[in-house]
């Protein structure tokens, strides 16, 4: 079957490139071309002994490798490069992105601190707030943006989402205006959670009120 089809698609396509040929070629041999053998393949071996065609067995493993070059030369349908770049497919992506980037966040946090007593790892509320209190203050901010930002779009983009099921701002300039709202909203949360409150300045990479934290935390322990 596979070698009767490579048949076929080879005659279609040399009709196809000189149509003057199909003219001159004799109804029987069309017709002959059509019923041949599943598991043969013809090959117009002219010899001086025998000026006739001759058919040669092909085995599957070549016809498979005809189909395959074939399939090569086949045009390819465009993708991303023919679609102008919009608010709507990049907060569609972005919102899969963070989606993924917190629960696997979670659970590699969460597998860690289980296994963190037998490797000997500082996971604990304590030694994490004094590790990232030996940072200076844009450091600081620069991480907890990193951190917050994911959190704050994902939670205002579901928002977004809730409003959509209720049947509301589903037109055109609708979706564009509320995508922008998200990013605006987003980087602006993220920056009060970062920047606001992170330091007085003049504590030398030291966080706000970590000398009281850990007079608190002391006293607490003892």
């Amino acid at each position: 079957m596979l070698a009767q089809r490579i048949t076929q698609l080879s005659a279609r396509r040399l009709l196809a490139q000189q149509p003057t040929l199909f003219k001159f070629t004799p109804p029987a041999a069309i017709a002959a071309s059509r019923l041949l053998p599943q598991a043969r393949h013809v090959a117009f071996q002219p010899s001086a002994t025998s000026p006739h065609a001759q058919t040669q067995p092909a085995k599957p493993s070549d016809a498979y490798a005809i189909l395959t070059a074939q399939r090569l030369n086949r045009p390819v349908s465009p993708h991303l490069t023919i679609y102008q770049p919009q608010m709507t497919w990049y907060a569609s992506a972005l919102n899969r992105i963070t989606g993924c980037t917190l629960s696997g966040g979670l659970y590699v946090f969460g597998a860690a601190y289980l296994v963190s007593p037998l490797l000997g790892w500082h996971l604990e509320s304590a030694a994490m707030a004094e590790w990232f209190g030996g940072f200076g203050a844009v450091t600081k901010g620069v991480m907890k943006f990193g951190i917050s930002w994911p959190f704050t779009f994902h939670c205002w983009n579901g928002i977004r989402h809730l409003v959509w099921d209720t049947g509301r701002e589903f037109g055109n300039k609708q979706v564009q205006v509320t995508g922008w709202i998200v990013v605006a909203l987003s980087v602006l949360s993220s920056a009060v959670l970062a920047f606001v409150g992170g330091g007085d300045g003049g504590s030398k990479g030291k966080g706000m009120g970590e000398e009281s934290w850990k007079g608190e935390f002391k006293s607490w322990k003892g």
